[in-house]
């Protein structure tokens, strides 16, 4: 996953490269012309449209309602079991974790390699372990807020080694995206800054 989260993040200069390399091999004739073309682009357009656009708020929108506050939870009083339990009910990899009656206030995170390392490996029973025992605490939570660039949010991911990462906004949780929902926006960002590439060479502009 993470070799494959590197190749995400700099396949943007293949892309370009191998457009690049496409326009060398056309005819002499036709190469001043096409790259004239590349250079007579104007940088605000450059930035409107490139790969640094996507933001994770564009991330939430995509999922739509189970990423605008009804996120999946738990307490800090709930079981590890219990935890473990929704995880699997809903096939996730990580629960946000809120004091008992503040959902909107985030305590921490729990994720299936804290149930592995914690309890697990530990040789704890999950039955009678609380979450907040086990969590992933607020203060050392890695976050984003939804104007945090897609690629960025997948750097910090990737540097960290985490897979679930919660979303701020002015204190309060709106939501949590994964290295899932990150790399699909990378690639699909990327498919389109292709094509307008290849629009751009062929006329298209």
């Amino acid at each position: 996953m993470q070799g494959a989260l590197r190749t995400c993040l700099t396949h943007g200069n293949v892309v370009k490269d191998s457009l690049l390399q496409h326009v060398r091999v056309l005819s002499p004739l036709l190469r001043p012309i096409v790259f004239s073309r590349f250079e007579s682009v104007s940088s605000a357009r450059i930035e409107e449209h490139g790969f640094e656009s996507t933001r994770i708020a564009d991330i939430l929108k995509k999922k739509g309602k189970g990423a605008d506050g009804s996120w999946l939870w738990c307490t800090t009083d709930d079981t590890v079991y219990d935890a473990v339990k929704s995880m699997t009910q809903h096939n996730v990899g990580a629960l946000v974790v809120v004091k008992p009656g503040e959902q909107k206030s985030i305590a921490g995170i729990i994720t299936e390699r804290d149930y592995l390392r914690k309890i697990i490996v530990q040789g704890r029973s999950s039955k009678s372990t609380k979450v907040g025992d086990i969590m992933t605490e607020e203060n050392k939570l890695i976050t984003v807020t939804p104007d945090t660039k897609v690629l960025k949010a997948m750097q910090l991911m990737t540097d960290k080694r985490i897979r679930h990462i919660p979303v701020i906004d002015d204190k309060e949780m709106i939501g949590m995206v994964s290295i899932g929902d990150v790399v699909r926006a990378v690639v699909s960002e990327h498919r389109e800054e292709l094509d307008r590439l290849n629009a751009y060479i062929q006329g298209g502009y």
